[in-house]
């Protein structure tokens, strides 16, 4: 199993602007609504806290690999060398470099229309890190933060995370 995990405030972003764009999922009048239900986990999937809770249970076990976007978006080429690790495959340099080229967020989007269809726009938005700045306030900067000290930081997940690194002004 390869879980791939991001930051909770980009998730939060990322999954607004998805709810959005995407009529069979509820829609948000604004940021603000979204992120009370974010946070109270009242999400079609529920709590993200939740989801990754579950996960760390099993963060040790070997048939699992743990990676993040945020670690993909920092060294792709040795994301792509680690996950095919994991999975037994022997890959030539030139594989892992058409891998990279072929599964980077800019060539997955413009690729969309093909591979997902409508929902391609809804799901290939920004593709970045740290967009959550753009949208939390002050008040919900702090309730995120809370809530990541209650039920995440500490776990090897919450490690992961590098909650320090990409959720803190």
């Amino acid at each position: 199993i390869l879980l791939l995990l991001r930051n909770l405030k980009d998730v939060a972003t990322s999954f607004y602007h998805f709810s959005n764009a995407l009529s069979a999922l509820p829609s948000y009048e604004s940021w603000d609504d979204f992120f009370i239900a974010f946070m109270t986990g009242k999400m079609p999937w529920g709590s993200y806290f939740n989801y990754l809770s579950e996960w760390n249970k099993h963060v040790d076990d070997k048939n699992i690999m743990t990676i993040t976007y945020e670690e993909l978006k920092e060294n792709q080429a040795l994301a792509v060398k680690n996950i095919a690790a994991f999975l037994g495959l022997s890959l030539t340099e030139e594989e892992i470099q058409d891998i990279v080229e072929r599964s980077s967020f800019q060539s997955m989007k413009k690729n969309s229309p093909k591979t997902h269809g409508a929902l391609g726009t809804a799901l290939f938005r920004k593709g970045g890190v740290c967009d959550w700045k753009n949208f939390f306030n002050e008040d919900q900067n702090q309730a995120m933060d809370k809530a990541f000290e209650e039920l995440l930081a500490g776990t090897k997940l919450g490690t992961k995370l590098k909650y320090e690194i990409y959720c803190k002004n």
